[in-house]
Parts: structure tokens; sequence; C-alpha cells
């Protein structure tokens, strides 16, 4: 079975609704950011396919395939992986490589991981990702965790939901301050 991995950027505070500048998709400025780069790139080699709910996936569409002299790689790796959509109303996704999933979305994603293939990487996405982590299809939890503090915004899980116990797998801080906490649910 394939591995849903969730990749959020979050602040300190817990928050992944970017409300304020806490997050660039394409870095801070001067920031050296080579090193979070190189570990998104490490990522992105183990996954054959991008999780998206329709909202995420209309700022991606409209923003990813349109830049040009991207040198980090991530343009090149959001066009060319296979992407789904869960969208009731989504019916023609216009981007390359793109599968809009219209049924339930746990039975769907459940399929989807039943499929061949490498990891499955869901990223932003919140309405989707809180259903999918009340269905227990979450596997792993990739954190990348921003030094701010929003103050407030939506968090990674849903209010009232718990998971008893994650197992910590791999931790590391990056040049520009960020770290990654990388949970297992099991």
């Amino acid at each position: 079975m394939r591995t849903l991995a969730i990749t959020q950027n979050i602040t300190v505070d817990g928050s992944i609704e970017m409300i304020t500048d806490w997050f660039s998709p394409m870095g801070h400025g001067d920031a050296d950011t080579s090193d979070l780069i190189e570990e998104n790139h490490r990522q992105d080699s183990q996954a054959d396919a991008l999780l998206l709910g329709r909202r995420t996936f209309e700022d991606f569409r409209g923003y990813w395939p349109h830049q040009t002299g991207d040198t980090t790689g991530i343009s090149d790796y959001l066009n060319s992986v296979r992407k789904y959509v869960v969208s009731t109303t989504l019916t023609d996704p216009q981007w390359a490589n793109s599968t809009v999933l219209s049924g339930d979305p746990v039975a769907e994603v459940a399929a989807l991981k039943e499929q061949p293939g490498e990891d499955i990487v869901l990223t932003g996405s919140i309405r989707l990702a809180h259903t999918l982590i009340t269905a227990g299809l979450v596997d792993e939890y990739r954190l990348f965790v921003y030094p701010a503090v929003q103050g407030r915004g939506r968090r990674l899980f849903p209010d009232g939901h718990e998971v008893p116990r994650l197992r910590l797998t791999d931790s590391r801080a990056f040049v520009s301050g960020i770290t990654l906490q990388r949970y297992a649910t099991h």
C-alpha cells in the first residue's frame, strides 16, 4: 500500500492557513533556502502523486505553470507530477497530468492508496486534509515549521480530533531557521 503523507508549511503556533506573509513559495528574499529546496527535491523523488483539494489546486494551477526562470525546480516538478484534485464541481482540470476525483473523497483516496506507486503527498487543502485525517487514511505528517507566530488561522488537525501517539521519524533544522518534523501515524 502507498504512503499518504501530508506535507504542510506551518507556523510555530500551529497555523497552516497563510493569512500573513510568513510563507513564500519561492523563498524569503536573501534567506539561504538551498538546503530546504534540496530536502523538497529528496521528498519529491519518492512521490509520484500530488493530492489537492479544488481551492489549492486552482491556486497552484494559477501560479506554478506560469513561473519562468524558476531555478528551484519546483515548477518543473509540479507541472510534471501526476496530480489528483478532489472536487465535485471541477470537470476539466486544465493542467497537464491532472485527474479529477469527483466521488467520495475517502473512498477515492483509499482506492488511490491501493494502486501501485510511490508516495502520495497532500499539501495545503485544509478541508481535504481534515477529512482524510478523520478517516484515518494519513500515514505520515511532514511539517515544515516556520519561525513565525501568526496568532490566528486554521490548524492542521480538526478541532476535537486526537491522535494518541505519533512516532517521530526525522527532525532537522535548515539554515533559514525552518525546521522539519516528520511523524508516522503507526
